[in-house]
């Protein structure tokens, strides 16, 4: 009982400790706007900005400090995995400088925590040196790969979202295009009029628009826009498009050709996840549905057959 009431303790500990490093950017703002429309003096705003920023400089100094001693023993052995990790967290939609640092810095966290957890319940329990060093390993690597499932997860998920808003950008673009707007404008103009209803591809086709304006060319910015999606269609349209530029065709037609083909890939899809789903109920009905019928039409039967007997 002691054991797991000083786990308790250490981990309400361990969260109280972030939660008071973390800012709670939601609760300030609505904190300041609720005193700018009590008439409140603009003071009082710049005081709870510096606590906000002393918070922010307090956690950052924080994770400079020990994300790169917690960075090295799970730091990719050369430059091409450690491309491949920031691709990966750029289609899982984190894209800041700092994202690879701190991911690479909780899986060594995470698997010393879960390894001091499994080694005192261990210790706690009586084992041996042996069993001792086994659990400790195996918690271990369960808290060096989590970060990777959840990372997997995460991008997975994204892709999805864009595989779902893609048909409708398409068609947005195509009316944008055949109204007279360049390809530039359409691609600014859907990632405004798609923020509230497909976000994650109006983020994207709006950090194209910025890479245009910046100077890049419009087949690397569209290439970069592939790259950041990771989705199989992005990189088919990205292919279409510059392949319609190289040639003169138009390209209007190449979107609309492109998003019949997402509809009906997306269709197909539905159908295929539909046809999947009488083999999926197997195993249920197995389990729990006819078991409980037997019971039903076999049990008047049996109890008739024991009072004969």
């Amino acid at each position: 009982m002691s054991f797991y009431a000083l786990a308790a303790l250490v981990v309400v500990s361990v969260a109280l400790i972030v939660y008071a490093l973390l800012p709670n950017r939601k609760q300030e703002e609505q904190e300041t706007i609720r005193r700018r429309m009590t008439g409140k003096k603009s003071s009082e705003d710049s005081i709870e900005g510096l606590r906000l920023q002393a918070k922010e400089s307090m956690a950052k100094k924080m994770m400079q400090k020990v994300a790169p001693i917690a960075v090295r023993p799970a730091m990719p052995k050369n430059a091409e995995e450690m491309s491949k990790l920031r691709i990966k967290m750029s289609n899982a939609g984190f894209r800041k400088e700092n994202a690879p640092t701190l991911f690479l810095a909780s899986k060594t966290i995470l698997a010393g925590g879960l390894a001091l957890v499994a080694l005192t319940y261990a210790v706690a329990q009586g084992y041996g040196v042996q069993q001792l060093f086994g659990i400790a390993i195996f918690a271990a690597g369960i808290g060096f790969m989590a970060p990777n499932f959840w990372l997997n997860s995460a991008a997975a998920k994204r892709v999805g979202k864009i595989r779902d808003g893609l048909p409708d950008s398409l068609d947005l673009m195509v009316i944008t295009v055949e109204s007279g707007l360049a390809l530039d404008a359409a691609l600014q103009r859907v990632g405004d009029e798609l923020r509230n209803v497909h976000p994650v591809i109006s983020e994207d086709f709006q950090i194209v628009t910025l890479e245009t304006q910046m100077g890049i060319p419009r087949s690397e910015a569209m290439q970069n826009l592939a790259l950041r999606c990771g989705a199989p269609e992005v990189k088919s349209l990205v292919a279409i498009i510059n392949q319609a530029e190289r040639f003169g065709t138009s390209i209007a037609q190449a979107l609309r050709r492109q998003a019949d083909a997402l509809r009906v890939k997306r269709r197909q899809a539905a159908e295929e996840r539909a046809q999947q789903t009488a083999v999926k109920l197997m195993l249920p009905l197995i389990f729990f549905i006819f078991p409980a019928i037997f019971i039903v039409l076999g049990a008047p039967a049996a109890l008739r057959i024991i009072d004969t007997l």
